[in-house]
């Protein structure tokens, strides 16, 4: 399978993605652990049907030291004993994030108050612009029809 465009070489998309890019980055010091925001988007990622997502993040993820039962379960988090309270809010706050088409009025407020109980503003504004963010980069991915399986933890910078 090929791409529909090269991501990594197409002028319009490098010039706009640079500034996407360098946003999520920005969010690394947020104060929300690298592990939540790894499961996060993952989380996104298997709901869009994101292969190239869910690949590098599953790699970057394991590359961190995370435990690859914890990842194996995330889609499936609901039902996993490998979460912890904290992580089960973020997860709970990507799903309805990544499905607001899906019903009325967005993410529900007891999700949002859930999430605010184990997460400052900050974090909370980082959780969320992550979301969006991953939901951005998969909608570009699925579109494009990008292979998944030959990332490279560190291989996009």
């Amino acid at each position: 399978m090929e791409a529909r465009l090269n991501l990594f070489e197409n002028r319009v998309v490098k010039k706009a993605m640079n500034p996407i890019v360098a946003a999520g980055k920005s969010l690394a010091d947020a104060g929300v652990p690298q592990s939540t925001r790894e499961l996060v988007v993952l989380r996104a990622s298997q709901i869009n049907g994101c292969g190239f997502c869910v690949d590098m993040h599953t790699k970057d993820a394991v590359h961190a030291g995370e435990d690859p039962t914890r990842l194996n379960m995330v889609a499936a988090w609901r039902e996993a004993k490998v979460f912890t309270e904290a992580e089960r809010a973020a997860l709970e706050l990507s799903e309805q994030g990544t499905r607001i088409a899906d019903g009325a009025g967005g993410v529900p407020d007891e999700v949002w108050e859930n999430a605010a109980k184990h997460y400052d503003e900050e974090q909370l504004a980082a959780l969320v612009l992550s979301i969006a963010l991953i939901n951005a980069f998969n909608r570009v991915n699925v579109m494009v029809q990008q292979p998944a399986g030959d990332y490279q933890p560190g291989m996009l910078g």
